[in-house]
C-alpha cells in the first residue's frame, strides 16, 4: 500500500465550490482500481489548502491506472479549476505508525 499526498492550493473565495465539487469527485477516485481510501482536510492554519490522502494498493494504481483512465478527465474537469498554484503530488510509504496506549485494567495487574 502507498499514500498519495496532496497540498491543495484553491483559490481563495472558491472553497465552498470546490468542496461541493470534491464532493462528486470523490465517487470517481473511489470506484478505480487498487483505491482503498482517501480523507480531504482543510487547514486551519491557512483555510485555502486542503490536504488530500489517498491510499492505493500500487504507485501504478495511481499513477497509470487512474492517470490514465477516461474517470480522470472527468476528476480534472471537477477540480483543477480550483488550483493556483498547481498542486504537487508525492507518494509515499509507511515507516511506522501508532495508536493510543490502553491502559491495563485493574485485575490484570494483579
Amino acid at each position: 500500500m502507498i499514500t498519495e499526498h496532496a497540498l491543495l492550493p484553491v483559490i481563495p473565495g472558491q472553497e465552498e465550490e470546490f468542496e461541493a465539487a470534491f464532493g462528486e469527485a470523490r465517487h470517481i477516485i473511489s470506484s478505480m482500481p487498487g483505491f482503498i481510501s482517501l480523507s480531504l482536510s482543510r487547514s486551519i492554519e491557512s483555510p485555502s489548502t486542503y490536504l488530500l490522502l489517498v491510499e492505493w494498493e500500487t504507485l501504478g494504481d495511481h499513477t497509470e491506472g487512474f492517470r490514465g483512465s477516461p474517470e480522470y478527465q472527468q476528476w480534472r474537469a471537477l477540480l483543477h479549476r480550483f488550483y493556483e498554484p498547481f498542486p504537487v503530488v508525492e507518494h509515499y510509504n509507511l515507516v511506522t505508525s501508532a495508536q493510543p496506549a490502553v491502559a491495563a485494567a485493574p485485575e490484570d495487574l494483579a
